[in-house]
């Protein structure tokens, strides 16, 4: 067994040599390697040595000018696992837990008083500090575990970040990265609301990856995939004999998430009764099992997401009002796809290298004009559309992609010609209309279409850069309110 390595900073050859006697009934595990009389020196060796000492038994009031818990947290600073413990000539009541506590949040292990100098042999009563001396060993071997297996999981982390890694440059997505940076700290709750395809699983994952319960459980559920007669029991589980077939017991998605986070894929799906108790835990923190009488607290934080503008929902008495306050504490909007621009290349060239590699292919080139056929492409099936186009290209053509291998019926088809902006009801034909009129039928279309794409008023107020208020006049003008 490695013998506990002391560092001693003591002023005083008296007390030095008690120190020495106190811990020399167990010499054979204990290991005195340096003594130092000032905090300045102690300082240099624990920097010059790092992690060289387990434990530093130091004076209070050592010579020198920096002591006390000055002394402590400058250590603690070059070496946060390292231990400490304090003796001291003061006279302290064993009552003053001022004292104690400045000690211990400087970052000190332990402290003792100094038996009066007429007790020569001993520092403090032996086996009480020397027991302090392997307490404290095992708290610093302990937290050294910890730390190791930290930096093991936040590698861990970092790589499922890096295959769950954002990619976009565009300020919608520079501003969604933002958000995400913020909200992720916040235990809110966050509906995430954006068409199909449009990642925003992709976005609860960043949320959990990046918020304190990023070492517990990401569960999600995508609320319209299963049954409805179903919904409870996956979601909340059952006791075994609840109803026929239930023999055993199931624990439900929330206890699997528990500590951590569930996501809520398509929420707007659920069933009215499940609203009902999915309202009733985040007012409460607590779940009923199918055929349990007693509730159990959970602690899961809820990421909702919709490709339903949830507002339209309530009115139309599919969605209750109040689970949707609820869920929208924090709203996150994700643009389509066609509308991110450059995005969509540095998409297409990253699903390019994916599936090159994966289908042992060479990557091919993409002609210029290639690149502009999937900028101008509709992709009304958003990221996932444009991820299923890459692999059937990697599959199907080898060297370079061009602008008519994208016009191929097994890839966009006639669909790969330029798009344009959808102006059918537009009346160009006839009589040509006064510019003051087409600005109203252009500005009557932009704004249906950006509340299409926001969970609120306000939020498609912002995305426009204007106030809330005048957001609401100009519809109102409009005819859209």
């Amino acid at each position: 067994m490695d013998k506990i390595k002391i560092l001693l900073i003591e002023d005083e050859d008296f007390d030095v040599r008690r120190v020495k006697n106190t811990i020399s009934f167990y010499e054979d595990r204990i290991q005195l390697v340096d003594i130092v009389s000032n905090g300045l020196a102690a300082l240099d060796l624990v920097k010059n040595n790092y992690d060289h000492y387990d434990v530093i038994i130091m004076d209070y009031q050592i010579s020198g000018g920096l002591k006390g818990e000055a002394l402590i947290a400058k250590i603690k600073e070059i070496d946060p696992l390292i231990q400490i413990i304090v003796i001291t000539k003061m006279t302290i009541n064993i009552t003053n837990y001022e004292f104690a506590n400045s000690l211990m949040s400087a970052g000190a292990f332990w402290y003792c008083t100094k038996y009066p100098g007429n007790i020569e042999e001993y520092i403090y009563q032996p086996t009480d500090f020397c027991l302090s001396i392997f307490n404290a060993y095992e708290k610093k071997r302990l937290e050294k575990q910890k730390a190791k297996s930290d930096r093991r999981l936040n590698k861990s982390i970092d790589s499922i970040l890096e295959t769950k890694r954002i990619i976009g440059e565009s300020k919608p997505m520079i501003h969604l990265k933002e958000l995400i940076e913020r909200y992720a700290v916040s235990e809110a709750n966050i509906l995430i609301n954006g068409a199909s395809g449009t990642g925003k699983e992709l976005v609860a994952w960043n949320l959990h990856l990046k918020s304190k319960r990023k070492y517990e459980n990401f569960v999600p559920i995508n609320c319209g995939s299963i049954p409805a007669e179903l919904i409870e029991s996956e979601l909340f589980g059952y006791e075994k004999g609840s109803f026929t077939g239930a023999s055993g017991n199931k624990a439900g998605l929330f206890e699997n998430a528990n500590n951590g986070t569930l996501f809520l894929d398509e929420v707007a799906e659920l069933p009215l009764q499940a609203q009902v108790k999915l309202l009733r835990f985040l007012q409460e923190g607590e779940i009923e099992k199918i055929g349990r009488r007693e509730k159990i607290s959970i602690n899961v934080r809820i990421i909702a997401a919709t490709n339903k503008i949830l507002s339209d929902e309530v009115n139309k008495g599919r969605f209750r009002e109040d689970l949707y306050y609820r869920l929208n504490v924090v709203p996150i909007d994700i643009v389509p796809l066609n509308k991110r621009g450059e995005d969509i290349i540095l998409l297409f060239e990253h699903f390019l290298d994916y599936y090159s590699v994966d289908l042992g292919f060479a990557k091919p080139l993409v002609e210029d004009e290639a690149k502009e056929i999937l900028i101008n492409y509709d992709w009304n099936g958003n990221v996932r559309e444009l991820k299923n186009v890459v692999q059937r290209l990697v599959i199907n053509f080898s060297d370079r992609i061009t602008g008519k291998d994208l016009a191929n019926p097994l890839i966009l088809g006639a669909k790969a010609l330029k798009k344009n902006e959808d102006l059918s009801d537009v009346p160009f034909s006839g009589p040509i209309m006064p510019l003051k009129d087409m600005e109203r039928v252009f500005r009557t279309k932009y704004f249906k279409y950006i509340r299409s794409i926001s969970s609120s008023d306000s939020a498609a107020a912002e995305q426009l850069g204007l106030a809330p208020s005048n957001f609401y006049r100009m519809c109102k003008e409009l005819g859209i309110k």
